[in-house]
């Protein structure tokens, strides 16, 4: 009867230790993330995942050394306690590696979303591992297992061909560093958004308008991308503009210009060291025509800037008088008939 009392107190006795130690180390790896701590608190999250069944293993071995258990039961706790040992280190450095791949995709990305089709299959490889190992450790054969999953591969390859092509190209996305997480792209089929995150099967894209649009990856793969974040995320932004024939187009490259330069240095999205530029380009029906390039810190910040430009060149023409013209036509009349003056053309006609 001691003895039964002694085994369930070392069995009690480690399951309350493990509890214990795996609070604590939640706590610790619970802190704050920064670039100094991230990395220890991945090796805590490790170690609060292997604490409990470690403990556990030791109570109930400690218990069978001391209730002196007898074969065959004695065989088959330790090949329990193997696998569950085994088991629960697999499940810890997969979650760890999980972390680690999870990691380096922020910190190539600069956001805070992975990809992950990544740790996704790194998870499973170290899961797989360990089953493996485990079956190992208690005796089993793995090679016939292996023989036949790779005849089962085989014919499931053949009948998931196109999930295997989405997730082949996922991969070849993510090691070709054209698309990642937090790039804000358009598709040749006229999509665009910031890429949210990349599965084993499609690429998640968030429009500016809020919605998600869902790309296979095999189509993502083979289409012509626009990544307006590489190789920087700084873009150049081209404004059309027109004034009427009579203009000083001296007088309008400056004012032109100096509005620019004032939307550069006092907009959000501007980018304040760069130098506005016009350059003339056509004599068109109604006016002469020039482009202004403006220069803004990302894609979606271009709209602030060209709304702020809009307001402040209409404003700034008014008080130059400087016209922007109407489209105008004018017909030419036979002798003696009433002239038709020049009116402005609607957009209609």
């Amino acid at each position: 009867m001691t003895t039964l009392i002694v085994a369930g107190s070392c069995v009690v006795g480690s399951l309350l230790l493990g509890i214990v130690l795996r609070i604590l180390f939640g706590r610790f790896a619970g802190r704050p993330v920064d670039a100094q701590t991230s990395w220890g608190n991945l090796g805590w999250a490790l170690l609060r995942g292997l604490v409990l069944p470690a403990t556990v293993a030791v109570g109930l071995w400690v218990a069978a050394e001391v209730v002196e258990l007898r074969e065959p039961a004695r065989g088959v706790l330790d090949r329990v306690l193997v696998v569950l040992v085994v088991l629960a280190v697999a499940v810890a450095v997969a979650r760890l590696a999980a972390g680690l791949v999870g990691s380096v995709a922020v910190a190539r990305s600069g956001v805070d979303q992975s990809a992950s089709i990544l740790v996704n299959i790194t998870r499973v490889v170290v899961l797989a591992i360990g089953l493996l190992v485990a079956l190992q450790a208690i005796g089993l054969s793995i090679t016939p297992m292996l023989t036949a999953l790779g005849v089962g591969g085989l014919a499931v390859a053949l009948a998931l061909q196109d999930t295997l092509a989405n997730l082949f190209a996922g991969i070849q996305i993510l090691a070709s560093k054209k698309v990642q997480p937090g790039d804000f792209v358009r598709l040749d089929s006229g999509e665009d958004g910031y890429v949210v995150d990349i599965t084993w099967r499609n690429t998640t894209i968030r429009q500016l308008t809020g919605n998600l649009v869902v790309v296979p990856n095999a189509r993502l793969a083979s289409a012509i991308v626009t990544n307006f974040q590489q190789p920087l995320p700084e873009m150049a932004v081209w404004f059309e503009v027109g004034v009427s024939y009579a203009s000083d187009l001296e007088q309008v490259e400056r004012v032109t210009i100096e509005v620019a330069q004032d939307v550069m240095a006092t907009v959000a999205g501007g980018v304040p060291e760069f130098e506005p530029f016009v350059r003339f380009h056509t004599f068109n029906d109604f006016s002469i025509d020039f482009t202004v390039i403006l220069r803004t810190t990302e894609f979606s910040r271009q709209y602030l800037v060209v709304h702020e430009f809009i307001k402040r060149l209409h404003a700034r023409y008014r008080d130059e008088g400087i016209e922007i013209p109407f489209p105008i036509r004018t017909l030419m009349t036979p002798d003696g008939a009433a002239p038709v003056p020049r009116q402005p053309v609607s957009q209609a006609s």
